[in-house]
């Protein structure tokens, strides 16, 4: 007659480094492998497969969208090639063939506030 040996429990540390080693084998995180229920090697190793199983990419969320929205469209609508896209982008930005702004008129050096009203003043009473 054969005697079926019951696994040791395992305590401490070598509990902890058992559930890391099931966990990291099973594609877990560090993290997640301390969370790993079982007393003996065996179960840790079930828990670990189980949980790996649920964070499959079946089941995780869709990638957010990014923010932004559509990359260029100031040169959308040409014809596809670098040269119209370089034209058309100069056309909305009103760069000449060099690719120069025109001239501007220089602003005015008015001295003081232009925003002030002389019409009217404020007094307290």
């Amino acid at each position: 007659m054969t005697e079926q040996q019951t696994p040791t429990p395992l305590e401490g540390d070598a509990l902890e480094l058992a559930k890391l080693r099931a966990g990291l084998t099973a594609g877990l995180t560090p993290a997640q492998s301390a969370r790993l229920i079982g007393a003996d090697e065996a179960a840790l190793t079930a828990d670990a497969a189980t949980l790996a199983a649920e964070f499959t990419s079946s089941t995780l969320a869709p990638p957010a969208p990014r923010a932004g929205g559509n990359r260029g469209p100031d040169v959308q609508g040409t014809a596809g090639t670098v040269s119209a896209g370089v034209a058309e982008y100069r056309r909305k930005n009103g760069l000449d063939a060099d690719g120069n702004r025109p001239e501007r008129k220089p602003l005015p050096t008015n001295p003081g506030n232009p925003f002030v009203e002389n019409r009217a003043t404020w007094s307290h009473r």
